[in-house]
């Protein structure tokens, strides 16, 4: 196995926090959905469509519209100077189908993993005050929308431990470093 592909799946992870400042150029989402279309697609009917945001102001409206790291209950999301510096809003066109199938799953890995090579991160966020965020993009109704990617530089360290007692829950300690529990091998090969 290449060592690359490992080194590239080990820094994906859901980061939350973000160096505000650091923007993200059009050009550099536009490549990440160049990513997301050159992957496979279910029945390669490729029906997602993407919003790309940058800038302060729509960055703004996405925010407002999420719900961030249910596990974490003490924490209401990223703080100013933390928030993201960009967004890919992921949306279904119905008029190519009604199911995104696995696509959505397929061509998030991919963007994902273009963000990380260019030394970014992001998050996915499919808790999303949609009607607001479709008011306030004016998305029309053949697009359903699946989820909002979060990306930016990444200000967090994240923590890979082994799930003890059953318990999957992602946590944060004093220090603010996230701990995210992961099965074994030996738990998830059957045979």
């Amino acid at each position: 196995m290449s060592q690359l592909i490992k080194d590239l799946i080990l820094k994906n992870r859901s980061y939350r926090r973000f160096f505000q400042n650091h923007k993200i150029k059009i050009e550099t989402l536009i490549s990440f959905i160049d990513l997301a279309r050159l992957s496979p697609s279910a029945k390669n009917q490729q029906p997602l469509k993407y919003i790309l945001v940058n800038s302060e102001i729509e960055n703004k409206k996405v925010y407002e519209t999420l719900s961030w790291a249910g596990f974490l209950k003490d924490w209401a999301g990223p703080t100013e100077g933390e928030k993201p510096s960009a967004y890919i809003i992921m949306l279904l066109d119905t008029e190519i189908t009604d199911n995104n199938y696995c696509d959505h799953g397929i061509a998030t890995q991919s963007i994902l993993l273009g963000a990380v090579e260019q030394e970014l991160g992001g998050c996915i966020i499919a808790a999303i005050d949609k009607k607001k965020l479709a008011t306030s993009f004016k998305i029309p109704e053949k697009y359903k929308i699946i989820q909002a990617i979060a990306l930016g530089k990444p200000k967090e360290n994240i923590i890979l431990t082994e799930i003890k007692n059953n318990d999957y829950k992602y946590y944060r300690d004093s220090e603010q470093n996230h701990y995210v529990p992961k099965r074994n091998l030996d738990e998830i090969i059957i045979k």
